[in-house]
């Protein structure tokens, strides 16, 4: 086939194969030809994302990184089980086209192809239209709550996921699941040992405070600016990335994770993490994203501050994990660096939203 390396970067190719792909692809029935417009995606730091086109059609291929997590290709596998359950059925994903579980095929992990979706990531950079209007930028943080509330409402159980997730104990499991995922990364080399103050006195909180009642429902598990997709000519939430956290959880749970990422506080370092989005302003208060969801979901938020703060603790420990693998040569040392900073701000926001509450 020819263009088989086109645009796509030597030291990736054991990584994306594109002769196994082309060969795997016509096996599922997909349109045949040469390979275009082979594009790495930047976005995210867990997977590989690239945007290709053949037969005149284009996909994003998704896999795990190179140096794979212990869950890495079960994540993957998962992801493409809850894209494919939610394809069709009018909410912002993107569509799965075909999955391949069969980790021998290409680079020892298996993979997707999705539809490339149209928009634009706000943690990267605004279009000019966006930019030069606040008004815009409010309504894309109602926006948002409106596309996770439509999430929420979705029936997992009449979608063939019912066994997606554990959702007896989901909240109870959470504080001790993430100490021990803390706990774990000291088997590490080169890590020195967690150093995020404030983060057992926080668990001790949520553990003394946890909700008594919880409605299941489909969790993202990642739900902030970075993994969302906007419309370039208005307001709106296009698509919603990266499930590889999901499961059957607590919905308010993405809502709580929303709110500890909203980029309201100036000079925060968790505005890193969408720090184009942050430095332009005119966003809706942490208070109007959970009035808007509260009107949408019929959800009980009076433990909202809990959600938010459970959020924090868990983001937080996630990016002290990217912390660990640097520290250990597997992933960017800077990169990891950023990240630790960032979880250090997480955990002390999320003792602030225990204390003070979300509305503060």
């Amino acid at each position: 086939m020819s263009g088989m390396s086109l645009d796509l970067d030597p030291a990736l190719r054991d990584l994306v194969d594109l002769s196994a792909l082309g060969t795997w692809m016509d096996s599922q029935g997909l349109p045949p030809g040469a390979f275009d417009d082979v594009t790495v995606l930047t976005g995210g730091t867990q997977n590989l994302l690239v945007r290709l086109s053949r037969g005149g059609r284009t996909y994003v291929l998704r896999r795990p990184p190179r140096h794979l997590r212990p869950r890495s290709n079960d994540n993957l596998r998962r992801e493409a089980r809850v894209l494919g359950a939610l394809t069709g059925h009018g909410l912002p994903v993107p569509g799965l086209v075909a999955a391949c579980p069969d980790d021998s095929v290409m680079g020892g992990a298996p993979f997707l192809l999705m539809d490339s979706m149209d928009g634009f990531n706000a943690s990267t950079g605004l279009p000019g239209l966006h930019a030069g209007d606040p008004l815009i930028r409010h309504r894309m943080g109602l926006s948002a709550v409106e596309g996770l509330a439509a999430l929420g409402a979705v029936d997992h159980e009449a979608l063939g996921l019912g066994d997606f997730g554990r959702a007896d104990g989901f909240l109870e499991r959470q504080v001790p699941r993430w100490l021990g995922e803390l706990a774990s990364y000291d088997a590490l080399e080169g890590y020195p040992g967690a150093d995020l103050p404030g983060a057992l006195e926080l668990a001790q909180w949520l553990g003394t405070h946890l909700p008594t009642t919880y409605q299941p429902g489909i969790l993202h598990g990642d739900f902030h600016l970075a993994n969302l997709l906007f419309d370039r000519d208005g307001p709106e939430l296009t698509a919603i990335l990266d499930w590889e956290m999901a499961t059957i959880g607590d919905p308010l749970l993405d809502l709580g994770w929303l709110l500890v990422t909203w980029p309201v506080d100036p000079g925060s370092e968790i505005n890193v993490l969408v720090s184009s989005f942050a430095e332009q302003g005119g966003l809706a208060t942490r208070a109007e994203l959970v009035n808007r969801y509260a009107e949408l979901s019929g959800r009980d938020l009076s433990a909202i501050d809990w959600y938010a703060a459970l959020a924090g603790f868990k983001l937080g420990i996630v990016l002290e994990g990217t912390y660990a693998r640097a520290c250990a040569g597997k992933a960017d040392r800077s990169l990891g660096e950023m990240f630790h900073k960032v979880a250090c701000a997480l955990i002390e926001r999320a003792e602030k939203f225990s204390t003070q509450g979300v509305m503060a």
